[in-house]
């Protein structure tokens, strides 16, 4: 079985396919990723792309320090950061984007909608840097470690960032009004 880094570097060999592997495994994710840090679902997807154009326009060296993973969502938030650098955050809500529906329970989908409303919004009253922690760690299963070479923070400052991140969004969950056991 042919993994990322097989593809990549089929890719940097000239085989336009391994691109294409890449992009069908991280596009998705990085969307998603981005888009809590820019806040604009539109504005994540150009930045996506421009992370698959510097990958295509500078064919990086992957150093094999780290995941694949964690190395393509460190180059997408350095292409967020720069965009937030150059242009002034435009806020359009999370709210706004496409929910998917299960069609055989409506009530089950409508409570599940409207949790991951509440969660969205009390994550956007998080910090910038608690938001992301959270993010890369419980949506895109990132280890600690590899958090920490994304955000370039020591792994004891992304435990201790995660800690205050729960604590804070465990906060906002009750006052808004959240009730989970597992809180």
């Amino acid at each position: 079985m042919e993994t990322i880094m097989d593809s990549y570097q089929r890719f940097l060999t000239g085989d336009d396919s391994g691109l294409t592997a890449i992009i069908a495994a991280y596009k998705d994710g990085l969307i998603l990723y981005l888009t809590g840090i820019v806040r604009n679902i539109a504005t994540a997807e150009e930045l996506t792309e421009e992370t698959f154009v510097k990958l295509v326009l500078k064919r990086p060296r992957f150093d094999q320090n780290s995941a694949f993973k964690t190395w393509i969502y460190s180059i997408a938030r350095n292409t967020a950061i720069d965009y937030l650098r150059r242009n002034k955050r435009a806020d359009i809500s999370l709210d706004e984007a496409p929910q998917i529906a299960d069609e055989e329970d409506l009530e089950r989908t409508y409570i599940q909608r409207e949790e991951k409303i509440l969660l969205h919004r009390c994550m956007k009253q998080l910090k910038p840097e608690y938001r992301q922690v959270l993010w890369l760690a419980y949506f895109e299963d990132f280890s600690y470690r590899e958090i920490a070479r994304i955000l370039r923070k020591t792994t004891h400052s992304v435990e201790t960032l995660a800690y205050r991140a729960r604590l804070a969004l465990k906060n906002i969950l009750i006052k808004e009004g959240f009730e989970y056991e597992g809180l």
